[in-house]
């Protein structure tokens, strides 16, 4: 190693300038045996035209370094990169020996770098053009390069080219499959990261809300106690007494199902139910806490009498959704009853629950990050969302949003069916 180089300095640049440094020092490797240790290692420069081909790659090399970010974007921009990098290879060993040169390895650098970073039919491709050309360069080998001090070197240089073949599968092959397991293994990790930084997110909600509920129990209760002095000393049936009493009913019914949910999380309670089970509960509920809204079901008959996993989080999960599709029609509408489709199917060894809103739609830009992290916007941040998508994902499923054909927005929600959950 190098005095006074750091062994972290070429860890530490970004894998595109990583990938620009090798092709750079490819081309210095190229100009160093060319013009200093062509006779040491027995090259044969035949032609003048090496010396435009090397000027012309390190034009390419300029170009392709300044744009050496974008460049990786995109798959197909870089395997063009590293096929023009093959022909460059190709073009110096014909002009310096052909399959006679020593260094005819150098060919396998391409597709090493194809097979970690690219696809698996990069790598294939590049081994194909790498091997033909290789093949070609012994088959135009003059006869008397095939003589050495009296010796057959045929056998010898065949041998190279069998070498260069099992090389190239290997790295088309193991290297490429270590390759697509370690990206598949980044990928999961990248998945944990961020659900446990959701989980500790939610964590800090949950247990904020809790102290909160615990902190209005007393405030409802007193509410109560008011609400029926004022109803013994009026009449009860006025309609601002009936309003309050509906209204504090709701506070103390949210209040006694976030106690329950509360606890029935603690324990880890879970039970079966039916999808039917299912419809019946979320009509009672939308019927009662939002009266304004006209719940049009779709319901497979097959669908209704499949159990699925559900705990105390499941319901108000699914209401989230409901009222969310609700307020988005409600801005797109001008009838006082505001329609939502819910949809219920089986598709294998799901229930899938459709709620779909007549609205204007969920942005490009937040549809992938609504439910996953707090989303700032006019109607709030998200976290209706964020806890849903909690909710199914302990029960095993997961929620999807997504555009409907025909308008607005669904939100689609597989749950594992009962028996395959585990």
């Amino acid at each position: 190693m190098l005095k006074g180089v750091s062994p972290q300095l070429f860890a530490n640049l970004s894998a595109s300038d990583q990938l620009a440094s090798l092709r750079i020092l490819g081309l210095v490797l190229k100009l160093v045996l060319t013009f200093m240790a062509a006779e040491t290692f027995g090259l044969s420069l035949h032609s003048p035209a090496l010396n435009y081909a090397l000027i012309l790659e390190a034009v390419y090399l300029a170009v392709t370094f300044g744009v050496r970010k974008p460049l990786q974007l995109t798959d197909t921009g870089l395997f063009i990169a590293l096929l023009l990098d093959t022909a460059f290879w190709i073009t110096w060993l014909y002009f310096s020996g052909g399959a006679t040169n020593a260094f005819i390895s150098l060919l396998l650098l391409p597709i090493a770098i194809a097979a970690v970073i690219l696809p698996r039919w990069a790598p294939w491709t590049l081994t194909l053009i790498s091997t033909l050309a290789y093949s070609l360069m012994l088959y135009t080998v003059p006869s008397e390069q095939m003589q050495h001090h009296g010796m057959d070197m045929g056998s010898h240089y065949l041998g190279m080219w069998l070498n260069f073949v099992i090389s190239s599968l290997v790295l088309t092959t193991s290297v490429a499959f270590i390759a697509n397991r370690m990206r598949r293994q980044d990928a999961e990790l990248a998945y944990m990261r961020e659900a446990q930084l959701r989980q500790e997110k939610l964590l800090a909600l949950g247990t904020a809300s809790a102290q909160m509920a615990h902190q209005l129990a007393t405030p409802l209760s007193s509410l109560r106690l008011l609400v029926e002095e004022v109803a013994e000393e009026s009449d009860a049936n006025m309609p601002a007494i009936k309003e309050m009493n509906s209204a504090l009913s709701r506070c103390e019914k949210t209040l006694a199902d976030l106690r329950l949910a509360t606890e029935s999380i603690r324990e880890q309670k879970q039970l079966k139910i039916t999808a039917g089970e299912l419809i019946n509960q979320l009509e009672q509920q939308v019927t009662l806490l939002m009266p304004q809204v006209l719940l049009e079901l779709e319901s497979d008959a097959q669908a209704d009498v499949i159990q699925v996993q559900s705990d105390t989080s499941l319901l108000p999960a699914v209401l989230s959704l409901i009222e969310n599709a609700a307020r988005a029609s409600d801005e797109q509408t001008a009838s006082q009853r505001v329609k939502i489709t819910l949809d219920i199917d089986s598709e294998q060894a799901c229930i899938i629950l459709r709620v779909r809103d007549y609205g204007c739609g969920i942005p490009q830009g937040v549809i992938s990050q609504l439910g996953h992290k707090f989303v700032e916007s006019p109607t709030g941040m998200g976290v209706a969302l964020m806890l849903s998508h909690a909710s199914f994902e302990r029960l095993g499923g997961r929620l999807i949003l997504g555009a409907h054909l025909e308008g607005g927005a669904v939100a689609e929600v597989s749950l594992p069916i009962a028996e395959s959950v585990r």
